[in-house]
């Protein structure tokens, strides 16, 4: 990670906390403990006001101070002030115009957007060395950094104490922004050296305590089944659930063999997180990374669905199995797809902790209906939970469910404690079989489900995707994007596709945006508001980190020119300057992204492909 890391610099670490603490034994002779922090760390050093991590990034290191302060933000700040450049709105008029007399340049930036680089430097170092190797890439200092610290709004952190690790290990952006408070030593450590680190079982427990007792609580307020649990229920719920992981994070480096693969055999070598016809035990969150959802099939398995960041798998099945009071195993198989990290919530916990404070419309429909048809049939449940739908009946009295079925009141008229009767689950509601075909035969959704999961596309919450039977070849797409981007498009109408429908190779603004790792100066960032994954060009060194780390291969580096067209070129090697360029989804247009609105034929989309729900009911209004 760092060529200048010497072993002098090593010894000193072993000498420093938690270092000194650790079991050297536990690390085999293949990652030595001096090997992971030669290897695996490098030092930093920072000026006051100098931004050590900024709140949204991705990344994949952790810090820990040494000697010095840092300095948390306990505020978000805003983007300007972390160097981010605002996406300029344009208004209808200056659209049209801009349409209708395009400048001609291609790729053409203004002085202000553009950085001078050292390329030599950047021919002679690896991307992750841009900071020591590149002295003119340019460092963030924080504006008015001494009235934010005056106005109380830090936190300070003291030698020994570790920070971005949540960040790094499961894959999410930074919460926070941190800065050197004064001169500051900093080790960073990348996510290889944390793995390798929890091998002692000091550390890894003292990770997960401070996981537990930070931000456990956090993660699963985000998921809606939680929004009302109690905060002594939670807390119950925070202390029993077990954390796990599988298969590999740096999923994006086995991307391009494992595509190649039939589905067969990638079903058959990914890790089984679940299996089917066995009893429930857990009710599993997805907390970062991909899931499969499969049945048995004939000798072997196919997808039913596909899970990604916050989604419940086994929810029915528990739900149902508590509140009709017939066991449910499980329905489906889950898989880890390249990598999936997920937190266990015992079935015991579920029920008396959760469940009691869960509203009915969130519970999956078949659960819901079981949960009704046990008030019906005067099933001995919890209290509090009849408490809790009573609750729910009066505050949703208005609603079109309750009015179009008044036996629903009733149903919390029963006593609290009689002996339950065996409760007729209801039916599956409609699957994508029902879909008819082009050829009148019923549709089947697996072949594409599992064409968009052995390609990963899962992963893209904007993904393109173009009706073959409807489009007509006219390019009127890419003209569009050409016409707003200085007459250079940023994606072609090629890609893979699946019977009638071709996903294009664009930018998808990934749920999982391996392209923001490793970015020396942070010029790749997600916006707060849209989602969608950006490039600030004033702070972009065109170093090709971003294009290299995307798997899809949807970042492209471009050479750019001054909008009388001469080309940008750096001081001292006087070559010419390259920014990273992608799909930005038209930011700042009124008319949203181009491609999309220039087709008249309605046969392109952009849509969330994170789950498999919104390309369902797409496909259905088409049909």
């Amino acid at each position: 990670m760092d060529p200048a890391m010497t072993d002098a610099d090593v010894d000193w670490l072993l000498q420093q906390a938690p270092f000194a603490d650790l079991n050297a034994s536990a690390f085999p002779k293949s990652m030595p403990l001096d090997g992971v922090l030669k290897h695996d760390c490098r030092l930093r050093r920072f000026q006051p006001g100098e931004v050590i991590v900024r709140e949204g990034d991705y990344a994949n290191s952790a810090f820990l101070v040494l000697s010095g302060q840092a300095e948390l933000i306990t505020r978000s700040l805003p983007p300007e002030t972390l160097g981010r450049s605002q996406v300029e709105s344009v208004g209808w008029a200056s659209a049209l115009w801009q349409f209708l007399k395009p400048s001609g340049i291609r790729e053409a930036r203004r002085p202000d957007q553009v950085t001078a680089m050292n390329r030599d430097a950047a021919d002679d170092a690896a991307p992750s060395q841009w900071n020591q190797a590149n002295p003119d890439a340019p460092t963030l200092f924080l504006q008015d950094f001494d009235g934010i610290v005056q106005a109380g709004h830090t936190v300070t952190l003291h030698p020994g104490e570790l920070f971005g690790e949540v960040a790094a290990m499961y894959r999410s952006p930074r919460s926070a922004t941190i800065v050197a408070g004064q001169p500051t030593v900093a080790l960073e450590i990348r996510l290889q050296g944390l793995k390798a680190l929890q091998r002692d079982r000091g550390f890894a427990d003292a990770m997960e305590t401070h996981y537990r007792q930070t931000w456990l609580a956090l993660h699963l307020r985000e998921v809606p089944l939680f929004r009302y649990v109690p905060p002594a229920n939670l807390a119950r719920v925070v202390s029993a659930t077990a954390i796990r992981s599988f298969g590999r994070m740096q999923w994006n480096t086995d991307y391009a063999k494992s595509r190649k693969r039939p589905p067969e055999e990638q079903i058959a070598n990914e890790p089984v997180v679940a299996t089917e016809g066995h009893h429930v035990t857990d009710l599993i969150i997805v907390r970062s990374g991909f899931g499969r959802v499969c049945q048995n099939y004939g000798t072997g398995q196919r997808t039913t669905a596909y899970l990604g960041k916050g989604h419940l798998f086994a929810l029915n099945e528990i739900a149902t199995t508590v509140t009709s009071g017939a066991m449910m195993p499980l329905q489906n198989s889950l898989h880890a797809v390249g990598f999936l990290d997920t937190l266990h919530v015992p079935v015991e916990i579920f029920a008396t902790e959760i469940l009691p404070h869960v509203r009915r419309t969130e519970l999956p429909p078949a659960a819901a209906q079981a949960m009704m048809a046990s008030d019906a049939s005067g099933c001995t449940i919890p209290p509090t939970t009849k408490r809790q739908r009573r609750r729910e009946q009066r505050s949703d009295a208005g609603r079109a469910d309750h009015q179009s079925n008044p036996t629903n009141s009733a149903a919390f008229d029963q006593p609290e404690s009689t002996t339950c009767d065996v409760v007729t689950l209801p039916t599956a509601p409609p699957t994508w079989d029902d879909l008819p075909s082009p050829t009148g035969t019923t549709f089947e959704p697996t072949g594409l489900l599992e064409f968009i999961v052995q390609n990963r596309f899962n992963n893209g919450e904007q993904a393109m995707v173009i009706d073959l039977h409807r489009c007509t070849r006219c390019d009127d797409c890419v003209k569009a994007c050409a016409a707003v981007h200085d007459g250079n498009p940023r994606f072609a109408r090629i890609g893979p596709a699946h019977e009638r429908l071709q996903f294009v190779n664009a930018c998808m603004q990934c749920s999982d945006p391996v392209c923001m790792i490793g970015c020396p100066t942070g010029a790749i960032h997600r916006d707060e508001a849209t989602g969608v994954v950006q490039i600030s060009e004033p702070i972009c060194i065109g170093c090709g980190v971003c294009a290299n780390s995307c798997p899809y291969d949807n970042i492209d580096m471009v050479q750019i020119r001054s909008p009388d067209g001469r080309l940008y070129t750096d001081e001292k090697g006087k070559k010419p300057i390259q920014k990273a360029t992608k799909c930005d989804m038209c930011a700042g247009l009124p008319t949203g992204p181009a491609c999309q609105a220039a087709c008249a034929h309605d046969a392109l989309v952009r849509i969330d492909l994170s789950e498999s729900p919104p390309l369902e009911d797409w496909l259905r209004r088409r049909t």
